[in-house]
């Protein structure tokens, strides 16, 4: 499953920054279980008869026969579902799961026969649960089947089998249903052992109206016409799966299709309005699904696969096997309306999914604490796959940016480990975060470096062949990558005391434990002696309490280059302290290369200038990711103390020179959050000058953007940031430019074609008045294009009209002209803007029940609002008005929440950076001020 990234807004407005809990009386254990003496409850008065949150391992389903009827006029359904088991230990009770169903009857079926006997229900909500209660004992080594008829509404919300909505182009509402199962919302549409453990194969046959059309997993056999005029299809069997990965739909959806040289069928559905919009995804996902049949040489086990754009859907996408579904937004493309950063989006959330058919569907984690396995694999192969199947989207200029982002969360104390033991709903759902995506890719990324991509691949292919529809723990992927036949190169140096690697000495396992058993990174510290190099690791850890940093060591696969060679030399630092030796003196070293380790790095004593000083001399010396990483190391050091502010603004100067994407977006990632905390202050001065230190610094690049789609993905994705940020910043060139378009395109109509790459600009300019705001929203109300809508929505966000920003959340959360799906999006955004930070603080409070049982307790759209919501507040006050909501919540409304601690976190660490630094800042920008107009002046008198 992918989640949405909010990018070229979380920059600006901008700045850079993815079920309630079951309880149980008495405390948990790290088993889910409860140590209370008192049984649980059931719904009738009686005892239930198990008292932990995971499901006892007595009896193991192997087949389920499913048969659901939706009534999308009445908005609810009914269902019937047959479960053959398997007994490993004498039982007479089946403990399985059920969420919001009303259960009809349940019955033990005849092994021989049309016999059966009723089997007694008891409920125990609080673990959506249910036990069967059989008057015969089910002996072990049997087979046995049970049957059971439900009913339920549709859902509200974007989980289990919920109701989706669309407006046509003459205006008619129309309903469909469809289903979002990962990761515990199965049990909400029919009964069934919800744990990814319990694979089975599933037969299922869906109910639907003539006017309608039902897709599944896999292909439909046949359709049969029942009485009153209603369809029934069955579809084949599927193969050995997990719950959360089963999906339907019922819609009147349209479809594309094409077959890949591999023979598989792929289809593209969508709202009959935008069939026309599906090509692009269409040979992408044929293009993807080939890369990956060839590239780890498995073939892809089903003979469709299925890609649906859903109306209302809260994540990015999911993987469901044969049936990947996407918001509307990840899947549409039209090539007139459509910008450089829609093709590279959509096409890496394809790549994303169709990789999950292998990571994920045919090897999948044993329990959710492993989801990393799934989804940083996921989120890594998206960049392996484009990289090489769309050389021309340049996707390793954006790869970087992700480790950035895994990195703000992990630098925090209330960060955990990339595989965390987890137990209720609400803590798995915490689990789809940058931790478990992004950090889970970037240290996938460093192991392939350090291994090569060579025997990467060998060990990843052994894993995915050695597990085919089973379930796997981080060992065993690590034991498929140890003693990989393929000899990396490492650069071994005699004088070092560290004991380097060979092929067969290599504990691939003991080095990756120490990245996914324990939170946090690395911060190695380099000083540099003529030729001996002291190298010495401690945790990165923003807090003023150092006691948190102790007790923790990594494995570093270190790399280097000096300014004597520019091959990359290899180190493995397994201890606190190390020291190696250079064959000569050099004028500077840069670690990490390419940033390719999930580490950070302080060079000590001259290191910092000399560095400095390379990227204002030749920066092109450095790679454009070594150039991004150095960007990101200094500004963040500032925050723990090792570095001084003057040193990383020092290094910033250089960027008047820099054009290449990563370098200039790390570069405003670091610089604009520094106003975006004053935004929150009565500090005007200082904060207009240090706007006005950014723009200056980017002038020359911003005023050499044309307004246009010309040049590459990069390039083009770049000028879209450049002259958003200028329109924002009232860049008098920007400012004319988008206006004179935004009145020529309104006088239109509308119907004037923009470029797609700066309509964000033009169009957040036109929305800084009454009469503008209100005639994008009306072209928002009326189109048909997800990506216009989607920058409409973005421009309107960042009006500085604050009854129009209002009005924009309230719309949003009534989900008729704007879909609910976009309201975190939406929150966050106008949080970003300085008129509007506290309107998103108070509708957050204000809608904070009704926004959690929308969302999810402990989902990535829940917790981006919470920390985007208030991470740039920066004052005592602000942190005790936090405090006050979220302190006042209940365990059940969300006060547990991991994102509520980061955000306190947040807050603490901005405070201290505002009370140590901002004599300095001003300092450095009075004395940058005053040499431009020395400068200034000297020209004059020449």
């Amino acid at each position: 499953m992918t989640t949405l990234t909010v990018t070229i807004l979380v920059l600006l407005h901008v700045s850079f920054a993815p079920s309630l809990a079951a309880q149980l009386p008495g405390d948990h254990d790290t088993n889910g279980k409860s140590s209370s003496l008192l049984p649980p409850i059931a719904t009738n008065g009686q005892p239930f008869p198990w008292i932990h949150m995971r499901l006892p391992e007595t009896v193991s389903p192997i087949h389920y026969d499913l048969l659901v009827h939706p009534n999308l006029t009445s908005l609810d359904f009914t269902g019937a579902v047959q479960i053959q088991l398997q007994v490993f230990e004498d039982t007479s009770t089946i403990i399985l799961h059920s969420k919001d169903l009303q259960i009809a009857k349940a019955e033990l079926l005849a092994p021989e026969g049309p016999g059966s006997l009723p089997l007694q229900v008891l409920e125990y909500p609080a673990f959506h649960q249910l036990a069967l209660m059989s008057d015969v004992l089910l002996v072990r080594g049997g087979m046995y089947k049970v049957r059971l008829e439900f009913s339920a509404n549709l859902s509200d919300s974007f989980h289990g089998f919920y109701k989706s909505s669309y407006r046509t182009t003459k205006g008619e509402v129309r309903f469909m249903a469809s289903t979002q199962f990962e990761a515990t919302s199965a049990r909400a549409a029919f009964p069934c052992f919800d744990e990814p453990a319990f694979k089975a194969n599933f037969t299922i046959q869906i109910r639907r109206e003539s006017r309608h059309i039902a897709l599944s997993n896999m292909p439909k056999v046949k359709t049969v016409e029942l009485p009153g005029g209603v369809l029934e299809d069955h579809f084949d069997t599927s193969v050995r799966m997990s719950t959360y990965l089963v999906a339907f739909i019922v819609s009147d959806f349209q479809s594309v299709s094409k077959t890949t040289s591999h023979g598989v069928k792929i289809s593209v559905y969508a709202v009959p309005d935008k069939i026309n919009q599906t090509d692009f995804a269409l040979n992408a996902a044929v293009r993807l699904l080939d890369f990956y049949d060839d590239y780890f040489d498995i073939p892809y086990p089903l003979p469709k696969q299925d890609l649906a754009a859903i109306p209302d859907f809260q994540s990015g996408a999911m993987e469901n096997w044969g049936l990947t579904t996407y918001r509307e937004a990840g899947l549409l493309f039209d090539p007139n309306k459509s910008s450089a950063s829609d093709k590279l989006g959509i096409t890496m959330v394809i790549a994303h999914e169709l990789a999950h058919q292998w990571f994920g569907n045919l090897v999948t984690m044993q329990w959710w604490n492993d989801l990393w396995l799934n989804e940083g694999f996921a989120k890594f192969m998206e960049f392996v796959s484009v990289n090489i199947t769309n050389p021309e989207l340049q996707v390793n200029d954006f790869f970087l940016g992700k480790c950035f982002e895994a990195m703000e969360v992990d630098s925090l104390s209330s960060s955990h480990p990339v595989s965390s033991q987890v137990d209720t709903p609400t803590q798995i759902q915490e689990m789809f975060d940058d931790v478990s995506y992004d950090k889970g890719a970037c240290i996938l990324n460093m192991l392939r470096d350090f291994l090569t991509p060579e025997a990467f691949k060998i060990g990843i292919v052994r894993y995915l062949r050695r597990y085919s529809y089973q379930n796997t723990v981080n060992s065993h992927l690590w034991e498929s990558l140890t003693n990989v036949s393929v000899q990396p190169t490492l650069t071994v140096n005699p004088h070092s005391q560290s004991t380097h690697w060979h092929s067969d000495q290599l504990d691939v396992r003991a080095i990756m434990d120490t990245w996914t058993l324990q939170e946090g990174f690395p911060l190695v510290t380099v000083e540099v002696r003529g030729r001996q190099v002291r190298l010495s690791q401690e945790r990165y850890l923003k807090t003023d309490d150092p006691s948190q940093t102790h007790g923790f060591l990594w494995q570093v696969p270190l790399t280097y280059i000096t300014s004597s060679s520019s091959t990359v030399h290899r180190f493995l630092l397994k201890t606190r302290t190390d020291v190696l030796y250079l064959p000569e003196e050099v004028g500077w070293v840069k670690f990490n290369v390419d940033m390719s380790g999930y580490y950070m790095v302080h060079y000590e004593g001259e290191g910092w200038r000399s560095l400095t000083s390379l990227l204002l001399t030749n920066h092109r010396a450095l790679s454009s990711n070594d150039r991004a990483s150095l960007i990101n190391n200094a500004f963040q050091l500032v925050s723990v103390g090792k570095v001084g502010l003057d040193t990383a603004l020092d290094l910033s100067l250089y960027l008047s020179k820099e054009t290449d994407i990563m370098p200039v977006t790390q570069g405003l990632g670091e610089l604009v959050p520094l106003y975006k905390l004053m935004e929150k202050r009565d500090m005007e001065g200082l904060e207009n000058q240090m706007k006005g230190y950014i723009v200056e610094l980017f002038r020359g690049l911003i005023d050499r953007q044309t307004w246009s789609d010309d040049g590459s993905v990069s390039q083009r994705v770049l000028r879209s940031y450049l002259l958003l940020f200028g329109s924002v910043r009232n860049h008098p060139p920007c400012v004319a430019t988008a206006t004179h378009l935004f009145n020529k395109w309104r006088a239109s109509d509308g119907n004037m074609s923009l470029p797609s790459d700066v309509s964000l600009a033009v169009f957040a300019i036109g929305a800084r008045d009454p009469e503008g705001w209100d005639f994008l929203f009306e072209k928002y109300r009326h189109s048909q294009h997800t990506s216009v809508k989607s920058r409409i929505k973005s421009a309107l966000s960042i009006s500085p009209l604050q009854h129009k920003l209002k009005r924009l959340m309230e719309q949003s959360l009534a989900g008729e002209v704007m879909k609910t799906q976009d309201l975190p999006h939406v929150v966050i955004s106008v949080s970003r803007n300085p008129k509007g930070y506290k309107l998103a603080w108070d509708f957050l409070r204000h809608n904070w029940h009704t926004l959690v049982k929308k969302f999810d307790l402990g989902s990535h759209s829940i917790s981006g609002m919470v920390t985007g919501v208030t991470n740039q507040y920066s004052t005592r006050e602000m942190l005790d008005e936090v405090r006050g909501f979220f302190d006042s919540l209940s365990e059940e409304t969300g006060s547990g929440l991991r994102c509520i601690q980061q955000t306190y976190e947040s807050i603490e660490e901005n405070i201290r950076w505002m009370d140590q630094h901002l004599p300095q800042l001003k300092a450095w920008l009075d004395r940058q001020a005053q040499g431009a107009r020395t400068e200034t002046q000297g020209h004059e008198d020449l």
